[in-house]
């Protein structure tokens, strides 16, 4: 049984985390990846020879990766060189600036000297409510497989009722946030939140409050960058056998006797598996993609839906004039305009502006010399309809510039900068329309109705940000061992009810492999 195959779909963080668990355990894993390398979202682009990170840059809850790591047999630290974050990041609304801080003490310091005690004692309590609704939901929802609101009650148990009765749920961010702030800009810096799930601050639940504490409890600079996670979950999962085709997109999704059998790839070939784990977005599964036989085993999500989409701008840029960190946010100073904008399908007038400035440190010291850079403006996951034009696209570059520069940064792009669009991102992550994040986290019933790890057809399982337990990189390594947890559990359940083992299995060329650097 531990030796039967297991093919995964996509080298996406929740991908790369099953597969890696998977051959782990002792399974025969096949990993297929149309892009030429491991990562996902989890990206680099070439900017003068040099990787750039070109999707998440945040990196935190440690933790969790090296219990991942352990699970395979290996160490963290043998892979990846970080070090903490003593600035978390810095905010500027023009000329005004706040920088939030790993020291909580330090952070409610700086919101005093910013915006008065009252604001820093308002901090104190929104932390300690961030910190609560994080306790609560980290054992019986984030770690676990997808649920209902009455098993969820369950698993809290009695001990967490009282959290249970008061997981904000119905209650905007946007409105629990004036309990606790009178300053707009507060109010909106921790607004933001929503947006680390691609959703507005207006329309979800207060219950995401809790991701301002898993930032808040330590961010790590990894050494060369984010993607470098996704090469060393690459390496762990070689080590352990998995076996990885890149350049090599998926068909079909074969379903046999009502279960997944395997896949067969573009160029015709069939590879028979026992249980298929899909690190595409669900929503591919469901509008086709996979086949009309797979079809079923998800539904696809509405355009209304969608989580935000990005202009992402890559380069070796020139920066002065502002005092960079390493995470930087320039907030527009219209926030409901912006919000209303992008849920009207257009890019706002004054966006919001997040910069990460690749190699600099808590120093904030920069070279003087071309930096690696990643811009973030949202925008909306229109990316399966007509494209933004040439001159739409340049009128987007001149208002992130214009926004930076309101708070003294001027930066030079240099001829080598890659924007990525939502129509990029479609093209990247199909029936998605860019969509980054899978479904919106809107509605106090959204992260029920997120897909789960299990889907309805048996054998086929479902890993990734657009999965349960929600987006992020750590949210979709957890979705990758909950699929592992379940294909195992699934399989051991369906080995102990047959009479006798089964025979069967088709042999296979040879696994093509790449190199990742």
């Amino acid at each position: 049984m531990p030796n039967e195959r297991v093919i995964v779909i996509g080298a996406g963080i929740g991908g790369l985390v099953s597969a890696a668990l998977l051959a782990a355990r002792g399974c025969d894993v096949i990993l297929v990846e149309a892009a030429a390398g491991p990562g996902g979202k989890l990206r680099a682009i070439l900017a003068d020879g040099v990787a750039i990170d070109a999707g998440p840059t945040v990196f935190t809850m440690r933790a969790l990766f090296e219990e991942i790591f352990a699970a395979c047999g290996e160490s963290l630290e043998n892979h990846l060189t970080m070090r903490p974050a003593s600035t978390v990041a810095r905010h500027a609304w023009g000329a005004a600036r706040l920088d939030l801080y790993a020291d909580p003490a330090a952070s409610e310091a700086a919101i005093g000297d910013f915006a008065g005690a009252r604001e820093a004692r308002g901090y104190r309590a929104f932390r300690a409510e961030a910190k609560r609704l994080f306790d609560a939901l980290d054992g019986p929802f984030l770690r676990d497989t997808k649920t209902d609101p009455i098993t969820l009650g369950w698993r809290m148990g009695a001990r967490g009722f009282g959290d249970y009765c008061n997981l904000r749920a119905y209650g905007s961010m946007w409105r629990a946030l004036g309990g606790y702030f009178r300053d707009p800009r507060l109010r909106q810096l921790f607004g933001r939140y929503a947006t680390y799930c691609g959703s507005s601050p207006f329309l979800c639940p207060a219950t995401l409050m809790l991701i301002a504490h898993v930032e808040a409890s330590g961010v790590w600079l990894v050494d060369g960058g984010m993607h470098r996670l996704a090469q060393a979950l690459e390496a762990i999962g070689r080590s352990k056998g998995v076996r990885y085709l890149y350049g090599t997109p998926v068909r079909r999704i074969l379903v046999e006797r009502g279960r997944a059998a395997g896949v067969i790839l573009d160029d015709g070939e069939r590879i028979a598996a026992g249980s298929v784990v899909c690190n595409a977005d669900p929503a591919a599964i469901g509008a086709g993609r996979f086949g009309e036989a797979a079809r079923r085993a998800t539904s696809p999500v509405a355009p209304q839906r969608r989580s935000l989409s990005a202009m992402v701008w890559t380069a070796r840029a020139t920066a002065s004039g502002f005092p960079l960190a390493r995470h930087n946010v320039f907030f527009s100073d219209d926030y409901p305009a912006e919000f209303n904008a992008l849920a009207s399908g257009h890019l706002a007038d004054r966006p919001s502006v997040y910069v990460c400035a690749q190699d600099r440190d808590d120093s904030a010291a920069g070279t003087g010399d071309r930096e690696r850079i990643q811009i973030i403006v949202n925008a909306p996951a229109t990316g399966d309809c007509t494209p933004f034009t040439p001159a739409e696209i340049d009128t987007c570059t001149m208002r992130m510039l214009d926004g930076v520069s309101r708070a003294g940064l001027s930066l030079d792009l240099g001829r080598s900068a890659v924007l990525t669009t939502p129509t990029d991102f479609e093209r990247l992550f199909p029936s998605t329309g860019g969509a980054l994040y899978g479904p919106a986290s809107h509605g106090w019933a959204a992260s029920f109705r997120r897909q789960g790890s299990r889907t309805r057809i048996p054998g086929l399982y479902c890993a990734g940000g657009s999965t349960h337990p929600g987006a992020g990189v750590p949210m979709a390594a957890l979705s990758g061992r909950l699929a592992v947890d379940c294909l195992l559990r699934d399989r051991a359940s369906t080995f102990m009810s047959r009479p006798m083992a089964m025979p069967g299995g088709i042999s296979t060329r040879p696994a093509r492999t790449a190199p990742t650097g």
